[in-house]
């Protein structure tokens, strides 16, 4: 299917459509088991170029994924759990394969490189990355260290890249990932269920948005 397009999520099927894609790649989820805690939640490159219309990466499913994102980060702050907001930023240094590898890099200069305005990053901090691992030449790692957070909630775009990449990395870190299936958006249904298939084998426990928070709901 390649980078072919499609709104395999939309507000009206979102709920439906991530259901389905958990159980056919998991269905007996295991118990969610977040410690509020030790648990903090990154929010990947939520940023107009992915975001508006008028770019060539658009992902035509992220807005479905915003009033979930907007919730989950509305439960994170108040229980003053951390919230980490990356930023994909490049520059011809830093670039590295990704200059090879696609049409165009995001400079800082670029005007649709900035967080989409529904976000209010006051309620967290952030972070710049050159790479899909948002962990790779950031002090992510440290700061969630000196925070005692040994579990994480990612969601963002794009799901097959730097979501899926961001939740590999942390598992090798020592990190407990928890991927909500309704979290992430990218280009197609395909690369979507690809990294679903891949993170539920051996790196995260896949759930929904509204599991999160009613568990929060029910533990504090």
């Amino acid at each position: 299917m390649g980078s072919v397009k499609e709104r395999y999520f939309s507000s009206n099927t979102i709920d439906i459509q991530a259901a389905q894609m958990l159980h056919q790649v998991s269905s007996r989820p295991r118990e969610l088991a977040l410690i509020p805690k030790h648990s903090a939640l990154l929010v990947l490159d939520m940023q107009e170029y992915f975001l508006s219309p008028e770019s060539h990466a658009y992902i035509p499913s992220a807005a479905a994924i915003l009033p979930g994102l907007q919730n989950l980060i509305d439960a994170f702050s108040q229980r003053n759990c951390p919230i980490f907001f990356t930023q994909h930023i490049n520059t011809p240094e830093n670039a590295a394969m990704m200059g090879q590898w696609w049409r165009e890099i995001i400079f800082i200069e670029n005007p649709l490189s900035v967080i989409a305005p529904q976000f209010d990053t006051r309620a967290g901090v952030i972070l710049q990355k050159p790479q899909y691992d948002a962990f790779y030449q950031t002090d992510l790692d440290d700061r969630l260290r000196r925070l005692n957070v040994s579990q994480l909630v990612i969601c963002g775009v794009m799901t097959h890249l730097c979501c899926e990449t961001t939740a590999r990395s942390a598992f090798v870190r020592g990190f407990e990932i928890f991927f909500p299936v309704d979290g992430t958006a990218t280009y197609n249904a395909v690369f979507h269920g690809a990294t679903l298939t891949n993170l539920a084998h051996g790196f995260a426990h896949l759930c929904l948005i509204a599991d999160i928070l009613a568990f929060f709901e029910s533990n504090g």
